[in-house]
């Protein structure tokens, strides 16, 4: 199972967006095929509302009761969290859900460092397999807090992996099938116990910042299995 969550926003008392919605179908749908022969079920998560709203983290408490209703509907499956922005941020959060075995995080929002506050939690995802995807030119989303956070869960998980996609922005558009094709690689990975691309391998196994600054290659998915 896969449980894809859209992107939201810091602070709002607004309603779900669709918009944010529509945009996750388009990799539900690449991930449901690349998994088919598998059984592999994708699901894009419907929030209560679409703001993050401080410490109540709500995007992170949906997705946590999405992982639950997974068990409920489907039973003791694996479940992949896979978010883009805000989104990200929620399948990091969520990851210590005892269904949840892996996460993807494309170009995550994540908040400035702040001396006053407790720094983003890494310790949830001891034990599960981490992608995290970002587009260079990204200007809503910060590369560099991914790659800080991605520096800082690599410490006590081995099993975290960061790829950086040159030039591209933050809806990842330019470099969408790559994307894609990454995802699937790595959910299939981490849910089947599949062998992984050779650069999802590196990149899982080199120490930082090599693993963590992996560029992604253009054409990856057709001409890069191993």
């Amino acid at each position: 199972m896969v449980l894809l969550l859209p992107d939201g926003e810091p602070e709002s008392g607004r309603g779900p967006s669709a918009v944010s919605h529509a945009a996750a179908l388009p990799l539900a749908r690449s991930l449901a095929r690349a998994g088919r022969e598998d059984g592999l079920v994708a699901h894009v998560v419907r929030y209560r509302g679409r703001g993050w709203n401080g410490p109540d983290a709500r995007l992170a408490a949906d997705a946590a009761w999405a992982a639950d209703e997974a068990v409920r509907r489907y039973g003791d499956v694996p479940v992949c969290l896979a978010g883009h922005g805000m989104g990200g941020r929620a399948a990091l959060h969520a990851a210590g859900h005892g269904a949840v075995n892996s996460v993807v995080a494309l170009a995550p929002w994540l908040p400035e460092d702040d001396v006053a506050v407790q720094p983003e939690p890494v310790k949830q995802l001891v034990g599960r397999q981490v992608l995290i995807v970002h587009g260079t030119n990204d200007a809503r989303t910060d590369p560099e807090l991914s790659y800080r956070l991605a520096e800082r869960a690599k410490k006590t998980n081995r099993d975290t992996c960061r790829f950086e996609v040159h030039s591209d922005g933050h809806s990842l558009r330019q470099y969408q099938a790559e994307v894609q094709a990454l995802a699937a690689d790595f959910v299939l990975g981490a849910l089947f116990s599949r062998a992984y691309a050779r650069p999802v391998a590196d990149a899982l196994a080199a120490p930082p910042p090599l693993g963590l600054r992996m560029p992604l290659a253009a054409g990856f998915g057709r001409s890069l299995r191993r």
